[in-house]
């Protein structure tokens, strides 16, 4: 074959590929448009979503800090429901630098107090764990928040019968001299006229009220 009979065929062949993939138009000639994905609403979490996000954060600012607490806290616009919340707080402590942070993950931007995503407090001194605030092992935080939601929820039935407006009004995790590891503390109402109750966090059961 002569050489400009094969560029020929060559161009032939590239515009053929070419119409054969181009993108599909209309009639008017525009490219079609594909539509626009909307993006989720933001929905409450869990706390272990909540607490291995906020982990990463807090092993950069000392790789030996371990967890003392989480809690989850109010958002306006959004309700804590079965065992999740808009934000949740956790507190480290590091016994090499003495000193302690408190970290927030929320799913929404709430000015002044709150951004979207991870914000990391100041550092304050700490003098290291006491009786009633221990520190402990991320791998013993086995049992995740909606799980205690439904262990408390079934055993506040009794009481929540005879009280159906009680919310819950403290949702929280910590670790404390009287219990083997971390345990989950929820309470409806007020202190004194509430129903208070600990879940162990490791095992999911009951441990008193």
């Amino acid at each position: 074959m002569h050489a400009g009979k094969y560029k020929a065929t060559l161009v032939i062949a590239v515009l053929s590929i070419a119409g054969c993939s181009g993108p599909s138009t209309s009639p008017s000639g525009d490219v079609k448009s594909e539509p626009e994905k909307k993006e989720a609403p933001a929905a409450p979490v869990t706390a272990q979503k909540a607490f291995w996000e906020i982990y990463k954060s807090s092993y950069k600012w000392a790789p030996d800090s371990l967890p003392l607490s989480i809690e989850a806290k109010e958002v306006p616009g959004f309700t804590f429901e079965g065992g999740k919340a808009a934000a949740w707080e956790a507190n480290f402590g590091s016994v090499a630098r003495k000193e302690a942070r408190k970290f927030t993950y929320s799913i929404v931007a709430n000015p002044p107090d709150l951004v979207k995503g991870v914000s990391v407090g100041n550092a304050i001194p700490w003098g290291g764990p006491v009786k009633k605030a221990l520190t402990f092992r991320t791998d013993d935080f086995k049992v995740d928040s909606d799980a205690a939601y439904k262990t408390g929820l079934e055993k506040a039935q009794t009481w929540l019968k005879d009280h159906p407006k009680a919310e819950i009004t403290k949702f929280s995790l910590g670790a404390d001299s009287r219990f083997p590891g971390p345990v989950w503390f929820i309470q409806w109402g007020t202190e004194k006229g509430g129903y208070f109750l600990i879940i162990d966090a490791t095992t999911g059961k009951p441990l008193g009220k």
